[in-house]
């Protein structure tokens, strides 16, 4: 009854405070609007110019694959050599797609030929995405080729690989993006609130008057996190709802198992803002705090863009206690692959462990402060 009654004088305030609503509610969404449609790794329209020595029916069809494909956007013509070096100098086209004389001749026979792809470097990044699309592009064309010069003949070769990308068969960097967007909103939004919530009662001097009040450090802890517990719980369906509507998110698991993560990440979110609270002064340092804790670890260590098996040991050591990595490989099982509990619940397990040392470790914090009066 005595969390009860806090978490009632806790809701009470919240809706008094229009910056802490605006953190709980409008800021996810304009967050994920921000990221999710400026995080894109899926290049699209790359300057391409074309440089078509041979002239015929058969280069026409390699330049018209590239465009076609939504990948490349054809920019102009580059009849000679120095044209290639000017439009990349220029930074006019990325690329530049150069065809052979006699390329057309040569394929129609099966004559081993080859067309040149010249690509500017300037961006590694891209450049490497440019020359995957390039070379997956000549590479049907090539079996397409190879098909029609060896029918009725048993040149060439039998043993061909044939792909299948499950859960994202269309390879849309959105689908790996959104959830660890949703995981970075969640425990940004949750540790700043609640390490502000806290704090906020130092700095106007109600924390005295509650240390004298009969109300218990777990119980005060437990009334304090359950309105930004049940105001951010909103929140996240909110964002996935979000995400479905904007950004085509699967939904193809359990509806309750995302309850169930998100609930537990939550509360190991909140606890890890209390704990916050009971180090810091001032709202200034917690949210300080607060955003060196959780922003940098869930953006950086958690695989939400980069791979932690690419990380150095000793980054891929620290990484074991980031909540946000639990929280991932979970969210992604239950949105993008729609496999049961028994597929992820070590990381459930993990999450549920952080909640239970972060939350323990806010109470003990916060009953040495109430008994040192400090």
């Amino acid at each position: 009854m005595k969390a009860f009654a806090v978490a009632v004088k806790e809701f009470r305030q919240i809706a008094r405070d229009r910056r802490t609503l605006m953190i709980l509610l409008f800021v996810p969404a304009f967050f994920l609007l921000l990221y999710g449609y400026a995080l894109n790794f899926d290049i699209r329209n790359i300057p391409l110019a074309v440089q078509d020595n041979d002239r015929s029916s058969t280069s026409r069809e390699v330049i018209s694959a590239f465009v076609n494909s939504g990948y490349f956007q054809l920019i102009q013509d580059a009849p000679r050599p120095v044209d290639v070096d000017d439009v990349l100098n220029r930074g006019v086209a990325r690329a530049v797609l150069v065809i052979p004389a006699g390329f057309g001749r040569d394929a129609a026979i099966g004559q081993p030929t080859a067309v040149q792809v010249l690509i500017s470097g300037d961006n590694a990044n891209t450049a490497t995405t440019v020359m995957a699309y390039a070379v997956g592009l000549v590479s049907a064309l090539s079996a397409r080729y190879e098909v029609q010069a060896r029918l009725g003949s048993a040149r060439g070769p039998v043993l061909t690989a044939e792909t299948r990308v499950w859960y994202n068969p269309e390879l849309r960097s959105t689908l790996f993006l959104v959830p660890g967007l949703i995981a970075y909103i969640a425990m940004l939004t949750a540790v700043v609130s609640t390490a502000l919530s806290i704090v906020r009662e130092k700095e106007v001097g109600t924390m005295e008057q509650v240390r004298m009040s009969p109300v218990g450090p777990l119980a005060y802890v437990i009334g304090k996190t359950m309105p930004y517990f049940v105001v951010s719980l909103a929140s996240a369906f909110g964002i996935v709802a979000l995400s479905m509507l904007l950004f085509d998110l699967p939904m193809r698991g359990s509806w309750a198992m995302l309850l169930l993560a998100i609930s537990i990440f939550l509360v190991g979110a909140l606890a890890f803002g209390v704990l916050i609270s009971t180090l810091a002064e001032t709202q200034q340092v917690a949210f300080q705090v607060a955003l060196l804790t959780s922003y940098l670890p869930t953006l950086m260590l958690s695989g939400f863009i980069f791979p932690i098996s690419s990380m150095p040991p000793a980054l891929q050591a620290i990484t074991y206690i980031v909540p946000a990595r639990y929280f991932l490989i979970a969210l992604r099982a239950i949105v993008l692959k729609g496999v049961g509990i028994s597929f992820f619940w070590q990381d459930i397990a993990a999450l549920m462990v952080f909640a239970a040392i972060v939350l323990s470790l806010a109470s003990l914090r916060l009953r040495r402060e109430w008994a040192t009066g400090q």
